[in-house]
């Protein structure tokens, strides 16, 4: 069982920045992936970033490429999501995600059906 509790959302102005934290705690290993997950309101669920526990490996949503970065302290299984130049389409709650290597592998590091672990969500809120 993995349980992730997420950290670091609030409101910013457009151009600003904001620091997400997810603590990991349970069975991860170096075969799992974990990710960040946006869903506004009446939007599906988007993948915005992903991260290979082990290899480091990372993966972006095309709407976030060059302004966010996903890194992870592994000793601490603390994964953490950098956002600059934040804009108001990023308003969003914010899910911290873990999964399995064999189900990443399969449907993809951005797909949310590839996720087995969920946190409770961070709101994050970019005005103009």
């Amino acid at each position: 069982q993995v349980q992730l509790v997420e950290s670091g959302g609030g409101s910013v102005q457009a151009g600003g920045s904001l620091r997400l934290s997810c603590a990991a705690s349970g069975n991860i290993d170096k075969y799992y992936y974990m990710a960040w997950f946006r869903q506004a309101p009446g939007k599906e669920r988007e993948g915005v970033a992903s991260i290979n526990i082990g290899g480091g490996s990372t993966d972006y949503g095309d709407s976030v490429k060059g302004r966010f970065t996903i890194s992870r302290d592994n000793g601490e299984n603390w994964v953490y999501l950098q956002m600059n130049s934040l804009k108001p389409a990023d308003t969003a709650v914010y899910y911290c995600a873990a999964g399995r290597s064999t189900d990443i592998w399969s449907l993809g590091t951005l797909s949310h059906r590839a996720y087995l672990y969920w946190g409770q969500g961070t709101q994050v809120t970019v005005s103009s």
